[in-house]
């Protein structure tokens, strides 16, 4: 069950290390995951297959499901389910539209006009993980904005089901988002074939999506070593509930056994002022665990999961910041009072009655988020994450004589005299 620490008695090295999670100390999941880039670029969709069938147990005679498949597919979800679904897209797309930018021009000097306008990145991946887990929310999550932002093509990758398809709920996303494809890859293999291309996938500019560490790592290197790029680092889910003497254990320990499900690779931390809600949490703990279908993934979450008793709640702000969490509960009547002093976090759930599990579905906010500390420079993704801002500027003659002068004089200071000749030229003919 949890350990529990006491924020005083932690020096900042034990801080620090707490703090980690998802380390590759030996470069195991490094040197696995840079072989099969290496194959998916070397052998394309034929590796896809060998993948397949290695890690999904398929043999694959086709990479993707074309429209008219995923259609008789969708007609298996029930129609509540479906409802679900039309639900959450309404709340996402209504919460995602307020994004679309618009931005005004400005004279910095007179006759100088400058401003941004926004173009939609081109080609994009969506990587919709499927492991121990389907995830239909991640299609809406994904999908949404990127349709909003105005990408002309969407790479959708999902690792195949033991049927060698999807399933229904992610079939009903596709037709529901007007995707007519959906290709059958999964883990690191999937995000290669979207950075280098196959022979049936196209590549793409940049890859977006949640997934385990080996898909975590796969989207870091090709980062680095391909010209596509990536929406964050997004790898195991985490989240950190700070509660207070008003919190009610119940409610915080569901929580906590929300995100551990996820994979025995989730992290649930519990930060405290009170001790009795520490105690009565764990005693919550071993009440609903073993009542979870997913009870032994997410007891072996918990084991890699602590709490930490703190004297105040800007104490426990205090350890938050330094934790970066991904999802960030507020288990506090005073949640109004402490979230100005929120400076690390992916996605904040506001109170008692707002668990992390209505922003993974439906209340509109967006579920893929940075985590092993990476909030502390990554956002979520939004529509902003699909699109690109372009600097425009225009001179006039006018322009020129005003704003000429002052560029000539800092070519001049930094020696760069063909710099200071574009800008002459133009003033001695005008």
């Amino acid at each position: 069950m949890l350990k529990v620490y006491n924020y005083k008695d932690l020096n900042r090295k034990e801080i620090e290390e707490l703090c980690k999670r998802n380390i590759d100390s030996n470069q195991n999941i490094r040197a696995t995951v840079t072989e099969i880039i290496d194959e998916v670029k070397l052998n394309g969709d034929e590796a896809l297959r060998g993948y397949a069938k290695q890690f999904d147990g398929i043999a694959l005679n086709q990479l993707y499901l074309d429209k008219e498949e995923l259609k008789r597919i969708a007609e298996k979800a029930g129609e509540a389910e479906k409802n679900a679904i039309q639900l959450a897209y309404n709340n996402i797309r209504k919460f995602h539209e307020t994004q679309i930018p618009s931005e005004q021009k400005v004279e910095t000097t007179k006759g100088v006009i400058c401003w941004r306008e926004y173009r939609a990145i081109e080609k994009v991946g969506l990587y919709i993980p499927g492991g121990t887990a389907v995830l239909p929310s991640t299609f809406l999550m994904l999908g949404i904005p990127a349709i909003l932002a105005g990408c002309k093509e969407i790479i959708v990758c999902s690792p195949p089901q033991k049927d060698g398809k999807v399933n229904a709920y992610l079939a009903f996303c596709a037709i529901l988002l007007g995707i007519e494809r959906i290709y059958l890859a999964g883990g690191a293999q999937a995000i290669a074939a979207m950075a280098y291309g196959t022979e049936s996938i196209t590549k793409v500019d940049k890859i977006f999506g949640p997934g385990n560490q080996y898909v975590t790592k796969a989207k870091t290197i090709i980062q680095s070593e391909s010209q596509t790029a990536i929406d964050m680092p997004a790898g195991p889910s985490e989240v950190l509930v700070i509660a207070d003497e008003s919190a009610n254990p119940e409610y915080v320990a569901a929580d906590l056994l929300a995100q551990a499900e996820h994979g025995i690779d989730s992290q649930a931390v519990l930060v405290s002022n009170s001790q009795r809600i520490i105690n009565e949490t764990i005693l919550e703990l071993e009440r609903q665990l073993p009542l979870l279908p997913r009870a032994e993934i997410a007891s072996k979450a918990i084991a890699n999961s602590y709490a930490i008793y703190c004297k105040d709640l800007t104490e426990a702000m205090e350890y938050s910041n330094i934790y970066a969490p991904e999802h960030l509960i507020l288990a506090t009547d005073l949640w109004e009072e402490i979230s100005p002093k929120i400076i690390n976090a992916g996605s904040v759930f506001l109170g008692h009655l707002t668990p992390e599990s209505a922003g993974d579905y439906a209340s509109g906010t967006n579920h893929t988020l940075p985590t092993s500390s990476y909030a502390r420079a990554y956002s979520g993704v939004s529509v902003d994450s699909f699109i690109k801002k372009i600097t425009f500027q225009h001179i006039s003659k006018e322009g020129i004589k005003n704003l000429g002068p002052a560029v000539e004089t800092l070519a001049a200071l930094e020696g760069l005299e063909a710099h200071k000749n574009a800008v002459s030229v133009r003033l001695k003919n005008n």
